[in-house]
């Protein structure tokens, strides 16, 4: 773990022991995505599946609709901290002016928010193409995803401070599963890994997602395509009402015994 960039350790003291200890902590660092040389965010995320997580942001955010309006993606060259990831697109900026003007975001976007720092109200719901094709999932399957998704998650087992993304088949095997700080980059992490295996939209997976299940998580499910969203925390009314229109399976409070549908 002490070589893990994801996690880095701290000088602790526990109440009511006494004394310092050591613990590990989830590591929080800002990651700047520019569109040839435009910038277009600064996200705080855990370092890690970078390039991933830049490719899922770019695609749910309407800028790229599949691979192949991507030339390149890497870290900024002579960038030390690997802090700047660079994408070339097909076209360059103009062929993409709309949809980088509805992303871009004049603040940081906090670990928290995925849709924090957007420049108004009216650039957040993102109008996407793909028509999803409702899925049925089967209730044994989605109360083995709780367990699943856990034994994906290390660093949280470590730090306590992660959260988790997954792809499951509709049978329940696992495709990907993806950790960071912030709940909505997981979730652009494991859809980044689709758009750069040029596998999207994504039709027939389910989205695992271990936090709660905000608008903006139902929002990026929608832009890929994903039926179903299955996750352990509650849902919001606005999340729910996306999920109603976009025919998207909504599930929350996800246990092994027990589960909450809205949708």
């Amino acid at each position: 773990m002490s070589d893990d960039p994801r996690m880095v350790r701290r000088r602790v003291r526990r109440w009511p022991q006494d004394g310092e200890t050591g613990d590990h902590v989830a590591v929080e660092e800002p990651l700047e995505i520019r569109v040839e040389d435009a910038p277009i965010a600064v996200t705080m995320r855990t370092p890690g599946a970078d390039r991933e997580l830049a490719a899922g942001f770019l695609y749910t955010e309407g800028i790229l609709e599949d691979a192949a309006d991507l030339i390149a993606l890497e870290h900024l060259p002579g960038d030390a901290a690997a802090n700047t990831v660079v994408a070339r697109v097909a076209g360059g900026v103009e062929a993409h002016a709309a949809a980088l003007a509805r992303a871009t975001r004049e603040l940081h976007a906090t670990s928290a928010c995925g849709i924090c720092g957007k420049v108004s109200l009216d650039r957040i719901e993102i109008l996407s193409t793909v028509a999803v094709q409702p899925l049925e999932p089967d209730p044994a399957v989605l109360i083995q995803l709780p367990a699943l998704l856990r034994a994906e998650q290390p660093a949280f087992r470590a730090t306590g401070g992660m959260h988790g993304a997954a792809l499951v088949t509709p049978a329940g095997a696992l495709e990907v599963a993806r950790e960071d700080i912030g709940r909505h980059n997981a979730v652009d992490k494991v859809l980044g890994w689709r758009l750069l295996a040029d596998q999207v939209p994504v039709p027939d997976r389910i989205l695992v997602v271990s936090g709660r299940a905000g608008f903006e998580i139902v929002q990026k499910a929608r832009v890929a395509g994903v039926p179903v969203i299955a996750a352990m925390g509650a849902a919001s009314s606005l999340a729910i009402d996306l999920a109603l229109s976009a025919n998207i399976c909504l599930i929350g409070f996800l246990r092994p015994t027990s589960f909450t549908r809205y949708s």
